[in-house]
């Protein structure tokens, strides 16, 4: 699926949650990719079957066009939110991302815009992305994960071993000044000190925090 939104037991096609509930307002998901730089431990992509079982392991990756004609089939003004997201790193796909989101905003300038992220595509890319944002996407949330560069790596078994913990909130910090909602987010699974321990160095920082169920 390339186009989904969230429900009770999941998620369902776009197209079938409109069919089913027309006059409801729903976030949608786009799904760009299966890449990932991390491997984190309590990622469904390691804890579910993935493959052809699954309606949203991507045989291929979609074109940035083929999104933007699965768009062009509805009303966007219908939709709560937009959120770049999947079971891959939605960054990995940054061109198509930014080609999408400009059409978006183009259908329609205040229509809310989110990335779903691990943080780290400054890392992959080798390059500053933040500014790339500007007027673009509304919310940047960032999994943090972890309150340390040890647990972080731990966790997350990144492909960028013990600095990644520190570019990633580089890279939320400097989306501070570019997208008007940063917002740091842990799982509830990591335990109540390590989620203390978050909350004080997204106080620090100066970003939100949010603590999200374990799947």
């Amino acid at each position: 699926m390339l186009l989904y939104t969230p429900k009770n037991d999941g998620y369902e096609s776009l197209a079938d949650r409109l069919q089913r509930d027309p006059l409801r307002k729903t976030n949608v998901y786009v799904n760009l990719t299966n890449q990932c730089t991390c491997s984190c431990i309590f990622c469904l992509r390691n804890t579910k079957e993935m493959l052809e079982s699954n309606s949203l392991w991507l045989k291929r990756e979609p074109s940035a066009q083929e999104v933007i004609a699965e768009f062009a089939k509805y009303d966007i003004n219908h939709f709560n939110e937009i959120v770049f997201c999947g079971f891959g790193e939605p960054t990995m796909r940054l061109d198509a991302l930014l080609e999408i989101a400009a059409y978006l905003k183009q259908r329609n300038e205040n229509i809310p815009l989110r990335i779903n992220t691990n943080g780290l595509c400054e890392l992959q890319a080798g390059k500053k992305i933040a500014p790339l944002f500007q007027g673009l996407i509304d919310t940047v949330s960032i999994s943090l994960n972890a309150s340390n560069a040890a647990e972080y790596l731990r966790l997350t078994r990144n492909q960028f071993g013990i600095r990644s913990f520190d570019a990633m909130l580089t890279f939320a910090v400097s989306c501070k000044k570019y997208v008007p909602h940063v917002v740091l987010t842990v799982v509830d699974c990591i335990g109540e000190a390590e989620i203390t321990a978050c909350q004080a160095l997204a106080d620090k920082l100066g970003l939100t925090l949010r603590v999200r169920p374990f799947e």
